[in-house]
């Protein structure tokens, strides 16, 4: 009994050595998942198996039915479909067996019909963009028809969240797959995942995850953008500056030049991407524009546009008429460009492009130090002729009633045809046909004009035409009446009248103070009253006074004669003290009248008595005295002045 008692122990204990020998080999030998087979499209010529394993370091065997292959050292497999074409249409089993040393492990078998078995990649390439609160996103499509596509969405903000998952079918083009999420924030930041799988194929599978895209908020404003312009010897210096735009990753910048930077190749939009807030660049005299706007994953801002126009034609000279038949110097790129609007808009054209009638920006540029300098640029017509419309927008405002205010813009460009010399303006009289037609000649860059001398309450026809080295074009016409003049304000007369009188009085005051401190007043002889003689008898009263006869003497023609000079003399000296003498006679006579007797008047005896002693003085004192020339003689109040020119 004991000896079989000890049998059994033994056998028990191999059985468990032989039991924990299988467990332990097992553990070593981890088994795989079940594979997939599939093609990547419905009409891929391969197939691809799939499976996992936590020992990726493991080789594996894949059994499709008979068809075995070993020793496959990845979790992949692609095959090509000849060896199985036998098999891509029927069920077969597909299982993989993992070995390590001597241990083996397979994995369950799967029945799949291969032919039918599609499985896209994961979504690549995915774009974004807002509509108002929609999201469209947008993937490389695995087919041309439209495909099942499962979304999961959470906020960026609130990454420990949830996600939340939608299931839609894709709208399709030749190349990408679409789809719009509805009720978004779009001022929000969001992360995005994204699987798809056929709609077509008998047995679709769903393709892996895309990586998590952020999908950023929208961008709504337009850059704030200031522009500084440096000319410089033919070239122009643009500087940039903008404020930095939330959820902006880069800012884009597109640069449209007629110069096309320093070389001659065809005009190209010049584009650029930076992170800086800033941007300095050169571009010749053509007109620019340049376009920026803040760009994220989502999309772009509305950009801001710059103009920065071409130099003014005002300021450009006219192109020699040869300049077709001269060939352009070595590294020079010569450009010709169609003037199309009033505006410099620009369209490129080459030499022999060049039309009669049209007018063309010539310009040649060269590279210096990489920036475009331009050293010629003109205006060019290869055939002129007169204008094809008349000035536009031609009015009369401001009407008086001798003048009007004219107005008007320019003609287009495309129908100057030409050169404008100048405007020609005219104007007549509507009411009678025998007016002379007055015209004056503008210059071609003046847009308004006041015309005058104009007739009150008249009505006038004016015309305007543009002038080239051709001819006139078509003209432009107004109608004008001139108001009657408007009487002056009598409150307004009055205000002027008393302003006169005021000004008027007070250059009188200045004017004779100043004459008083100039010519200072004569002062007046103060004479005073006369009280005639009051005779005792009526009888004296009535006395007449008698003339004796005069006795007129002449001077001995022993005395010598006085010089003419001093005869001359003598009548001024004698004009001279005139008044002295006959305010001291007076005095004289008014003493003897007074003295009431008429003996004391002269007699002719006395008289002569006077002349003979005044004879005797002029002998003898003839050459202190050449001024006295002349004798007083007094007679009953009268006095004589008598030359010796009388004598």
């Amino acid at each position: 009994m004991e000896s079989l008692k000890s049998w059994s122990l033994l056998l028990e204990y191999i059985i468990l050595l032989i039991l924990f020998t299988t467990v332990s080999k097992g553990s070593a030998c981890d088994a795989p998942s079940s594979p997939e087979c599939f093609r990547r499209t419905a009409e891929a010529p391969d197939y691809r198996c799939e499976w996992s394993m936590k020992n990726t370091t493991v080789k594996c065997d894949l059994y499709i039915d008979e068809v075995r292959v070993r020793n496959i050292a990845r979790t992949w497999y692609k095959i090509n479909e000849k060896p199985f074409q036998r098999l891509k249409n029927r069920s077969v089993k597909i299982w993989v067996e993992a070995h390590i040393g001597n241990s083996r492990c397979a994995s369950t078998n799967t029945s799949v019909v291969l032919s039918h078995t599609v499985k896209y990649e994961a979504p690549k390439h995915i774009s974004m963009s807002w509509l108002k609160n929609n999201l469209s996103l947008s993937w490389t499509a695995s087919e041309k028809h439209p495909a099942a596509a499962e979304i999961l969405l959470r906020r960026d903000a609130h990454r420990t969240d949830s996600w939340g998952k939608i299931t839609t079918n894709t709208t399709s083009d030749t190349s990408m797959h679409h789809v719009l999420v509805e009720n978004l924030l779009k001022d929000t930041v969001y992360q995005v995942q994204i699987r798809h799988r056929s709609t077509k194929a008998l047995n679709p599978l769903w393709s892996d995850w895309s990586p998590v895209v952020i999908v950023p908020a929208e961008l709504e404003q337009i850059p704030e953008v200031t522009m500084n312009i440096t000319l410089s010897n033919g070239t122009r210096k643009v500087v940039l500056t903008w404020k930095k735009m939330p959820h902006a990753a880069m800012y884009s910048l597109n640069e449209t030049q007629s110069s096309n930077g320093c070389n001659c190749k065809k005009i190209r939009d010049y584009r650029i991407n930076t992170t800086e807030t800033n941007y300095t660049t050169f571009v010749s005299y053509s007109a620019v524009k340049i376009f920026v706007n803040g760009r994220n994953a989502a999309g772009s801002s509305p950009p801001a546009i710059l103009q920065i126009p071409a130099v003014p034609a005002a300021e450009l000279k006219i192109c020699d008429n040869t300049l077709l038949n001269i060939k352009p110097k070595k590294k020079t790129c010569p450009k010709w460009f169609e003037l199309q609007d009033a505006d410099l808009g620009l369209r490129s054209v080459s030499d022999t492009d060049i039309k009669d009638y049209v007018r063309y920006l010539y310009f040649e540029h060269k590279c210096i130090d990489g920036k475009p300098w331009t050293h010629t640029m003109c205006l060019f017509y290869q055939k002129e002729g007169a204008p094809l419309r008349e000035p536009q927008d031609f009015i009369a405002f401001s009407e008086t009633h001798n003048s009007t205010n004219l107005s008007w813009k320019a003609i287009p460009s495309t129908d100057q045809r030409g050169f404008l010399t100048h405007y020609s303006l005219c104007s007549v009289k509507v009411s009678s046909q025998d007016e002379r037609k007055e015209c004056h000649n503008i210059s071609a860059s003046v847009m308004k004009y006041r015309l005058g001398n104009l007739t009150q309450e008249t009505t006038y026809r004016v015309s305007l035409v543009g002038v080239t080295r051709v001819g006139e074009g078509p003209e432009a016409t107004v109608t004008i009446n001139t108001l009657p003049e408007k009487p002056v304000n009598v409150l307004w007369k009055l205000c002027l009248l008393f302003l006169f009188v005021i000004l008027t009085t007070m250059c009188t005051c200045i004017l004779k103070r100043i004459k008083d401190n100039i010519f200072p007043a004569v002062p007046t002889p103060v004479i005073p009253d006369f009280i005639p003689y009051q005779p005792e008898s009526q009888g004296f009263m009535e006395r007449k006074e008698e003339v004796d006869e005069l006795t007129l003497l002449q001077l001995h023609p022993e005395v010598k004669s006085v010089p003419e000079d001093a005869e001359e003399s003598a009548v001024l000296a004698g004009e001279w003290e005139e008044d002295t003498d006959e305010d001291e006679d007076n005095e004289r006579w008014d003493s003897r009248m007074l003295g009431g007797s008429s003996d004391e008047c002269l007699s002719p005896g006395s008289t002569e008595e006077a002349l003979r002693s005044s004879r005797e003085g002029e002998m003898t004192d003839v050459e202190q005295l050449d001024n006295e020339i002349a004798m007083l003689i007094y007679k009953k109040g009268l006095v004589f002045d008598v030359k010796t020119d009388s004598l």
